[in-house]
């Protein structure tokens, strides 16, 4: 590769109306999630527009190493907002590389790569197809409420220690 340097790089864009979602519904916010973006600012995008009631659905978009931070996201607008309702797709999109050789008579050479694409449904609605493939909804059940009562219990037995002292001669020396 020493006798090549990288041109240019196409790749395929994420569009709205590629949203693989069935019945979306038409007042939705989608959040493109890139590998740069601020958590802080796109949760509180996000939570602004929730909060007005300007959309009732979020979908959260990241591709390749953008992905943990669009699922961190939907987690904590999911949490804060007590949405019942997720879908989650997993897609890809592809990219060519192109390769330009530094010397006559090599030919350009195209590096073509798919990155993954997650894209998450968050609705506070009921969606309408629950039997969709990455459905899943809390129905009524919080998963901190269960492990805070197992764990009060546990914990109950045990009994606390107080914190360590250091002696008086150990601070002198």
């Amino acid at each position: 590769m020493e006798n090549y340097f990288k041109g240019k790089n196409i790749e395929e864009e994420l569009e709205r109306e590629k949203i693989p979602f069935k019945d979306l519904p038409e007042n939705f916010l989608w959040m493109q999630v890139k590998g740069g973006s601020k958590m802080n600012n796109l949760i509180s995008h996000a939570s602004g527009i929730l909060e007005d009631k300007s959309a009732s659905a979020v979908v959260w978009s990241g591709a390749g190493v953008a992905i943990p931070k669009a699922i961190s996201c939907a987690e904590i607008l999911k949490r804060q907002f007590s949405i019942q309702h997720q879908v989650t797709t997993l897609t890809h999109k592809r990219v060519e590389e192109y390769w330009e050789p530094k010397i006559d008579g090599l030919e350009t050479i195209v590096v073509k790569r798919q990155i993954p694409v997650i894209h998450i449904l968050l609705s506070i609605h009921m969606i309408s197809d629950t039997k969709q493939l990455g459905y899943q909804t809390l129905q009524g059940k919080k998963f901190w409420q269960e492990l805070h009562n197992k764990g009060s219990k546990q914990n109950s037995s045990y009994k606390s220690k107080k914190p360590y002292k250091q002696k008086q001669g150990a601070l002198n020396s």
